[in-house]
């Protein structure tokens, strides 16, 4: 009898366990769900039926507004900026603007890989979340689904490092095959900027 008193304390004990690491992804997804904007630096590559392609990104992420992302290499093409809203977005280099059509939640492509992430982060359907490790920094791996209306299944994933939160890796993949993905290599919220700028 003494036996079977236990399983239910050790069936508590268990399910609190697994309410922590809920609650910390939430806190985690709630600082990108609550936030102004970010500054971020990514290399950012491609691949799609065999083609391949990378470039290092600098984006300027604003939730519900204009964000804008800009090459930084390669040379060949630094300096060309596309600009995104919910809606459409166009390119623009060297003063000359081109609008590059409509942004449905399908349009999967490397200038709005960085923005589409930050997306992900902040309403994306939670489908996974645990413990990794990314090139020996401590993380927490999260996906998420962002499907849209041509039923085809994009799942985004990012580690966010345990230290601070903020993205080491991103990956978009389409019907369980990653098409992008992005490597950080610097991240800023808005209000930490203005915290330090004061």
């Amino acid at each position: 009898m003494r036996g079977w008193k236990c399983v239910p304390m050790i069936t508590l004990c268990l399910l609190l366990a697994g309410c922590g690491g809920t609650e910390e992804t939430v806190s985690l997804r709630d600082r990108y769900h609550d936030m102004q904007g970010c500054s971020m630096e990514a290399a950012v590559s491609c691949e799609q039926d065999g083609l391949a392609w990378e470039a290092v990104l600098h984006c300027e992420y604003v939730p519900g507004g204009e964000s804008t992302v800009e090459v930084l290499s390669p040379e060949t093409i630094a300096g060309v900026k596309a600009v995104l809203d919910e809606t459409e977005w166009h390119l623009e280099y060297e003063g000359d603007s081109l609008n590059a059509g409509t942004v449905s939640e399908e349009a999967i492509s490397p200038a709005a890989c960085l923005p589409r992430l930050m997306n992900a982060l902040r309403d994306g359907w939670l489908l996974e979340e645990n413990e990794e490790n990314w090139n020996d920094v401590p993380c927490t791996r999260i996906t998420v689904d962002q499907s849209g209306n041509q039923n085809r299944k994009i799942l985004s994933t990012v580690w966010l490092r345990q230290e601070d939160g903020t993205p080491l890796r991103g990956e978009i993949a389409v019907e369980n095959e990653i098409i992008l993905t992005a490597e950080f290599t610097s991240f800023a919220f808005y209000d930490t900027i203005a915290d330090d700028a004061a």
